[in-house]
């Protein structure tokens, strides 16, 4: 059951790519990150009431809570490196290199959880980072006309995601998932409204139009679907197999990037994109 919960991660989270790119059009990275969380906040929450979860919140332990605040550190991190990225960067480019974090992931799997190691699984890291580099890599002509800036702020989201699927697993070892998921999502919030105050940017609040919320508030839906799919298939199985399962969501990220935003996709991207989706669905066996 829980391979179905990390399909349904990766096509909510490659859907949250899309919406959230079109949504950082007009504006700014950190706010949008800050507004689309409280919209995961409230998702989180009635669903860890749906499911019955909420009595057991005085059971938690306290390493169980540390696990989970420091996930969502992690996570709110990430978040703001990547959607930070996405304004600067191509979604296809972006996207690659923060799902490139499953190559980080299934180490830390292997050193911190024990989690077996077999061939396909070392075959599957090898083609992952081999796709990825073919899919960032940029044309001759291109080279002088963009900058490689999102790099950095997508790299750095790939390193961060990686922790927060560690500790995410930890976190949720004694816990109802949707709860977990629910109590990170706080510390996510509190981090991205801290970062948008300290950088003066909460008056453009007030700037952002009708469209530009609804793409957002759209994202931050397809991200808490996307979560509480995630955190179910993590707590269920595996990390160094749930999470290359859900970095599928590149196939969703990049088909809609390609089709709805119409960016290009060059034929060594499309051989990257390729080896990468063969790296990871080899790791499934």
């Amino acid at each position: 059951m829980w391979v179905l919960y990390a399909v349904g991660s990766a096509v909510f989270a490659g859907i949250t790519s899309i919406l959230a790119k079109m949504g950082l059009q007009k504006v700014d990275s950190y706010v949008a990150t800050a507004l689309r969380t409280i919209v995961v906040l409230v998702s989180a929450w009635i669903m860890a009431a749906l499911s019955g979860a909420l009595p057991t919140i005085g059971n938690i332990q306290k390493q169980t809570y540390v696990m989970l605040v420091l996930s969502g550190v992690t996570t709110g991190a990430s978040w703001l490196c990547y959607f930070r990225a996405l304004q600067l960067g191509d979604v296809n480019k972006v996207v690659s290199i923060d799902k490139s974090s499953i190559i980080l992931t299934m180490l830390m799997a292997f050193l911190f959880l024990k989690e077996p190691v077999s061939f396909p699984k070392l075959v599957g890291l090898v083609l992952i980072g081999a796709g990825t580099y073919l899919m960032i890599q940029k044309k001759q002509s291109d080279i002088q006309k963009s900058s490689n800036s999102y790099f950095i702020y997508a790299a750095l989201s790939a390193i961060f995601a990686a922790l927060t699927s560690i500790l995410g697993k930890l976190g949720m070892q004694k816990i109802d998932s949707n709860l977990g998921t629910a109590i990170r999502t706080i510390v996510v919030l509190i981090m991205a409204w801290l970062i948008v105050f300290l950088l003066g940017k909460a008056g453009e609040v007030k700037k952002i139009d009708r469209k530009s919320w609804n793409y957002l508030i759209l994202s931050g839906l397809a991200t808490g679907a996307s979560w509480l799919c995630y955190y179910r298939a993590l707590k269920e199985g595996p990390a160094s197999i749930v999470a290359p399962i859900d970095k599928l969501s590149i196939l969703v990220s990049v088909g809609f990037a390609v089709v709805v935003l119409k960016e290009e996709l060059s034929k060594k991207a499309m051989l990257g994109l390729i080896i990468l989706t063969s790296g990871t669905l080899l790791m499934l066996l």
